[in-house]
């Protein structure tokens, strides 16, 4: 297996590390505001959150649907705090309306992820469930060791190069 691989391997498996996922969206004056909301993935690498519509994220989320994701490695699990590794998605929002067969499927996945609890949720009329569609992403494994990842494969690593921060392209 060739270095590329391998890293590829590690992006492929990164976000199985976790059962959250920190998001950053903006308001209608454009403040910013950072949370975290346990998800899911599908393999098109769209995330599903299901978050309260009494919180401030998803406020955002109805008003503007560009929101930023980041998975990053625990600090404790780090062997360089500068270079923890990371990966960053930009995404649109898209609300699944409740009670749809896609909906249904979602909270499938939910409740097969973290059980009971979201037999409360659903029963509760102001959660809802947003799809994240990323747009292009980075993955960071350390000091010079950063890959872009585009709209158009979102399952395809480009190294980006130290004489540019630019997307490849």
């Amino acid at each position: 297996m060739s270095q590329l691989e391998k890293i590829q391997s590690e992006y492929e498996k990164f976000p199985e590390e976790f059962q959250s996922v920190i998001i950053s969206t903006v308001n209608t004056q454009g403040i910013p505001n950072s949370s975290y909301a346990p998800y899911v993935m599908d393999d098109a690498k769209n995330i599903y959150i299901y978050v309260s519509g009494l919180a401030t994220h998803t406020k955002n989320l109805n008003v503007n649907p560009d929101v930023s994701v980041l998975f990053i490695e625990d600090e404790a699990q780090t062997n360089q705090i500068f270079a923890r590794r990371r990966l960053s998605f930009d995404c649109t929002a898209t609300l699944i309306e409740r009670e749809t067969d896609k909906w249904n499927q979602i909270v499938e996945q939910f409740q097969g992820r973290f059980g009971q609890i979201i037999e409360v949720l659903r029963g509760l009329a102001d959660f809802r469930i947003f799809q994240l569609t990323p747009s292009e992403g980075r993955f960071v494994i350390g000091f010079g060791a950063a890959y872009h990842i585009s709209g158009d494969n979102l399952h395809q690593l480009v190294q980006l190069t130290g004489d540019s921060n630019q997307k490849p392209g």
